[in-house]
């Protein structure tokens, strides 16, 4: 990839100071770029590299003012930070389509179509009856089962496996070690102490422009014709479980080691933290944060709050009781010192 500065500015709608015509063909920190690469300044405490950087531009705020000469073009915009994301996000699309063609050995099943702009990787396996879109990316060891469809645009990355029926929107980008469509914890225990499995019959159904990270896990349904639903704009961290029947709203985030019992519902633009754990059947609405370690046991359905602790409440009774728990160990030894004198106080008959 080889753009010039000029062409760089015209897509972040940017301004520029220096050499226009300057070839950028990679992005780099402003303390460790060379000839060639681009970075950003954003925050005040590196404006120093600006001066010393070998950076062939740097993306900067409108209302930065150089203190001294700056020998790199300066793309000035409305938000570095922002920008410069921009930037990476178009630097993956590009780095990640350019794969084009059909490896072999790779399997296509019966009554199964793929679009245009294709590619499947070496030891990839597509099932029979299966639709995978336009621009499509496969990579090598993943595994597509019967029925299942892919929108344009996604990523399928090396040793996904997704079950039969399992609908994948557009724009999406499942990482290695994905799997969705697995069985659900469903067990019925049985007089005699031991389980009977209940078969889970449904599918995964992904929408649009979701992100699902290395080694997560996402439950079918349990009866055919059900799905377990995973909302446009959804952002998954690595390790995560979804049970069978969870459904997650548009836009929510969920960090890492994150676990989501069966049944339960989770409203749009939601932000769960690490290591959080959620009961099942239960309703969350819209604009949920769950700080990390949580553990949830009831619903909030009304939604617009922050929980925190375990068993969880809300963040700002959270933040009243631990400036109480963690004195304590002080508020204890204080009790004892004040029951000490109140035991050597004299008695009323003494007093006289």
């Amino acid at each position: 990839m080889e753009f010039t500065v000029s062409q760089i500015a015209s897509l972040l709608g940017g301004e520029i100071k220096g050499n226009s015509n300057a070839s950028i063909n990679m992005l780099g920190k402003i303390q460790e770029a060379k000839q060639g690469q681009i970075s950003f300044l954003s925050n005040p405490k590196y404006e120093s590299f600006v001066y010393e950087t070998q950076a062939s531009a740097v993306i900067v705020n409108k209302d930065f003012v150089p203190k001294k000469e700056v020998s790199t073009a300066l793309v000035f915009v409305e938000d570095a930070y922002s920008s410069f994301t921009i930037l990476l996000e178009e630097y993956y699309k590009f780095i990640s389509f350019q794969k084009v063609g059909v490896e072999q050995p790779s399997f296509l099943g019966e009554n199964s179509s793929v679009g245009s702009e294709i590619y499947r990787g070496a030891f990839s396996y597509i099932g029979n009856n299966v639709k995978v879109g336009n621009n499509v990316k496969i990579y090598p060891h993943s595994y597509i089962g019967d029925d299942c469809t892919i929108g344009d645009n996604s990523i399928i990355q090396s040793g996904a496996r997704l079950y039969s029926g399992t609908f994948i929107g557009n724009f999406c980008v499942i990482h290695s070690g994905v799997v969705l469509g697995s069985a659900g914890f469903g067990f019925a225990p049985q007089e005699d102490g031991s389980y009977k499995t209940i078969p889970q019959m449904g599918n995964v159904v992904v929408g649009n422009n979701v992100d699902i990270g290395s080694n997560t896990v996402i439950d079918c349904a349990t009866f055919h014709g059900d799905s377990t639903k995973i909302g446009n704009g959804v952002k998954l961290d690595n390790l995560i479980q979804i049970a069978h029947n969870v459904s997650i709203g548009d836009n929510t985030v969920i960090a890492a080691q994150t676990g989501i019992s069966g049944s339960t519902s989770i409203g749009k633009n939601g932000v769960i933290g690490g290591q959080v754990g959620i009961a099942g059947h239960l309703t969350f609405g819209d604009k949920t944060s769950i700080g990390a370690q949580a553990g949830v046991g009831k619903s909030k359905p009304n939604g617009n709050i922050k929980l925190m602790g375990s068993p969880a409440f809300e963040l700002l009774a959270y933040h009243k009781s631990y400036a109480i728990f963690k004195n304590l160990p002080d508020l204890s030894s204080r009790l004892k010192q004040l029951e000490e004198k109140v035991l050597n106080l004299p008695t009323f008959q003494e007093s006289k």
